[in-house]
């Protein structure tokens, strides 16, 4: 694919370090990022700033207060407003040539056949519903395109832990060690342990620190399977950008080398 020579001047420093081929690459790559919270709406933007020419934001919900201290969109001007409308504006005037479809819905089974016809080439999985993380899995697995997940953020407070592997070597994360099981239980996955999913996936290796009833934080033990409570805004494992954004950076890093390789 060509790209104008506004883009390859706005985009060069990814050329540079890509190459001239991935950066058309790039440009005529499809990425739908599935949830656009304190992970992926950092995943969206990095990949917005790569260059990828085109993408597709899958969230339903509007920015809150609480959401401040770990998403991208969330400022005191921006409450109130759906999360996509205002990644639009911001990812357009980071690249005018984007093209950006917005749906604001969840994917769940209802909404499955629906968002897989947007004709992307990747997903950046960054939900936290157990089930519908699951779906999407085995949905981008059936469909042969290429997914990236994401595991908990919340409760890690090191980002220099965070690691990318496999998910089936994944570790210290219980919503990922309970996908795994679902996957194997009623998709069909192999119930052997040493068998790779084909999945790179995001996850840190620091055990969670999650809020007690006193107001205290207590990092969770090693034979904790389970989150300590919700995982909503106000109850649940406490959060950081500097976490959460490198996260998504990583899913990012990880998208984009895919996409590369794929026309190398």
């Amino acid at each position: 694919m060509m790209v104008s020579d506004d883009y390859a001047f706005r985009f060069g420093g990814i050329g540079r370090l890509y190459g001239t081929k991935s950066l058309q690459t790039l440009a005529a790559s499809h990425v739908a990022v599935v949830g656009l919270g304190g992970v992926g709406s950092w995943a969206a933007e990095a990949l917005a700033r790569s260059g990828v020419g085109t993408l597709t934001l899958i969230d339903y919900d509007d920015i809150c207060l609480s959401n401040i201290n770990r998403q991208l969109p969330a400022t005191q001007e921006q409450v109130g407003k759906l999360k996509i409308d205002v990644l639009k504006n911001r990812f357009l005037s980071i690249n005018p040539e984007l093209k950006i479809h917005l749906k604001d819905k969840g994917f769940d089974p209802s909404s499955c056949t629906d968002l897989f016809d947007g004709g992307f080439n990747l997903v950046v999985d960054a939900i936290d519903d157990l089930p519908n993380k699951c779906l999407l899995i085995a949905e981008c697995q059936k469909r042969e395109i290429s997914l990236v997940t994401t595991g908990g953020a919340g409760g890690r407070r090191d980002p220099s832990l965070i690691r990318i592997a496999d998910l089936s070597q994944s570790f210290q994360d219980p919503l990922l060690a309970r996908v795994r099981k679902v996957l194997r239980q009623e998709y069909g996955y192999s119930k052997n342990e040493d068998d790779l999913f084909h999945v790179p996936t995001v996850f840190s290796t620091e055990r969670p620190y999650y809020p007690t009833a006193d107001g205290c934080v207590v990092q969770s033990s090693a034979k904790d399977k389970k989150p300590k409570g919700p995982l909503d805004c106000n109850t649940g494992y406490g959060t950081a950008t500097f976490v959460t954004g490198a996260y998504g950076f990583a899913a990012a890093s990880v998208a984009v080398q895919i996409l590369v390789d794929k026309n190398s």
